[in-house]
């Protein structure tokens, strides 16, 4: 039973990650069915994202409440509910509605099932748990590659993986004694500290991982929403073409994490974290240096080995850097923050290309990655 509710919990995040590379993916299909700039695609995920802020701000007091089985299950629902909208959509403002119960349910499921991996499995376990992460942002791409070669376009594509979230949400439903078996309401029994904003931040070391936290999301979504633009303007691919590259780049996501699951057995967080960082530099550099799409494709792979295990690796040292009892609300102020970054950095990176162009894009990532090292650098003064 227990193997049973951990598998639950890991197919609870491929739905988390469904959404976060469909509109991406099919944004340059979107743009070009609606008569809209590319640029356009920042509205979107800004309101994604200020759904997503918001509900990571509120998940400690809402997983106290609920429990996170309730919040995990409503979280789901909303994101199926967004994509059902989004295929349905008769016009941009529509659309951009739809992406507000799509970012609520992401960041308390976000929140939620982080802290609790964190408090009650190992590192290997968390970085697995962000391996299906990965299984769910790669399906979407692939998906929509096949899709958007046929008659059904990008709105066939929103209703499959509609359809997916919809079966993720009905096991989520039905697996409600496995929750109540092992100890879903663990969270709320044991004894930790409810901290205001103030007192969360000056916990030590917290500016540091906030910083990383920071760092990494913005070079993930970054990549993950602008990278099949980069592909259609810069590299003159069609939409399809682009989108089955892209699923090379979820695809090094997930890769990543399983290998950095692997890898935690034997070597600490930050061990894992440091050689993660010097793939992600050689990607960035291949990246930046390309002379042939096979080269920018394997690239785009290695910003997803590379950057993969940040977020699960960083996640898992909640409790060690900040203490067990602080744990839940160190959690929610890092992912909230991480959403902040998912909220303003793809949104500059789309201001940025439309001002300049797309060839900006790889210089754009490499800043994210240069915020990354000076954080680490400052990592010293967190408790190890």
């Amino acid at each position: 039973m227990a193997v049973l509710f951990l598998l639950v919990i890991y197919i609870a995040f491929i739905g988390l990650g469904l959404p976060d590379s469909l509109f991406g993916t099919a944004w340059p299909a979107v743009y070009y069915d609606m008569g809209l700039p590319f640029s356009f695609g920042s509205f979107v995920t800004l309101i994604t994202s200020c759904g997503t802020v918001f509900s990571s701000f509120r998940s400690d007091s809402l997983i106290k409440r609920w429990g996170t089985y309730r919040v995990t299950l409503y979280s789901t629902a909303l994101t199926a509910i967004g994509i059902f909208g989004m295929a349905c959509s008769g016009n941009f403002l529509f659309f951009c509605l739809c992406a507000l119960p799509l970012g609520l349910g992401a960041g308390a499921i976000d929140s939620a099932l982080n802290s609790y991996v964190s408090l009650h499995y190992t590192a290997a376990k968390m970085n697995f748990l962000h391996c299906f992460y990965g299984l769910g942002v790669t399906l979407s791409p692939l998906l929509l590659s096949v899709v958007l070669q046929g008659e059904y376009g990008w709105r066939g594509g929103y209703n499959l993986v509609f359809l997916l979230q919809a079966i993720i949400t009905a096991i989520i439903l039905f697996s409600s004694p496995l929750w109540k078996r092992n100890g879903n309401e663990e969270m709320t029994e044991e004894h930790y500290n409810t901290l205001s904003l103030r007192e969360v931040i000056r916990l030590k070391g917290i500016i540091p991982m906030l910083t990383l936290f920071f760092g990494s999301v913005a070079l993930e979504m970054s990549c993950g929403a602008w990278s099949a633009t980069y592909l259609v303007e810069s590299e003159g691919l069609v939409a399809a073409d682009a989108s089955a590259i892209i699923m090379f780049y979820f695809l090094g996501i997930a890769l990543g994490r399983f290998l950095s699951g692997i890898l935690s057995l034997k070597w600490h967080g930050w061990t894992v974290v440091r050689c993660s960082m010097w793939v992600l530099l050689a990607a960035l550099l291949l990246l930046i240096f390309s002379t042939h799409i096979w080269i920018t494709t394997a690239a785009l792979m290695l910003i997803g080995i590379g950057n993969g295990p940040m977020f699960p690796s960083f996640s898992y040292l909640t409790p060690e850097n900040f203490g067990r009892e602080n744990s839940l609300s160190a959690m929610g102020l890092q992912i909230a923050i991480a959403n902040v970054s998912l909220m303003l950095m793809p949104v500059l990176c789309g201001f940025m290309a439309q001002q300049f162009s797309m060839s900006i894009f790889p210089y754009f990532l490499a800043g994210c990655f240069l915020l990354m090292v000076v954080a680490f650098r400052m990592r010293p003064s967190i408790k190890n």
